[in-house]
């Protein structure tokens, strides 16, 4: 089953809805926002991911800069800021029971479903 953690407010994130929508994929969406992941789901997806940690967070959001100002956080810190601040993660991303991806761009997800 595919997944896909998805921002309304986000134009990748709508764009690769609308990718997997006309696809006619099976999946369903988490409005990750409304509901957070915690950390346990976070280090999950982290590992699905297979990328440095730092590549699923949104590091230009105010709330990463006032949190790490001239600090470099560890894996940890960022796990628990997402947690607590979920507009800092990264978005669209798109999960399988395998694997996920960051789709950015959003066609990303079409190669990955296929």
């Amino acid at each position: 089953m595919i997944q896909i953690y998805h921002y309304n407010k986000c134009g990748k994130s709508r764009g690769a809805l609308c990718l997997l929508e006309n696809k006619n994929a099976k999946f369903s969406v988490r409005y990750y926002i409304d509901n957070p992941l915690n950390v346990k789901e976070l280090k999950a997806l982290h590992k699905k991911l297979n990328v440095p940690l730092i590549e699923m967070v949104r590091t230009n959001e105010t709330v990463y800069k006032k949190l790490f100002a001239d600090k470099t956080p560890t894996d940890k810190q960022l796990l628990e800021a997402i947690a607590e601040h979920p507009i800092l993660l990264q978005r669209p991303i798109v999960e399988t029971n395998e694997n996920a991806i960051i789709a950015r761009p959003p066609e990303k997800v079409l190669d990955f479903i296929n």
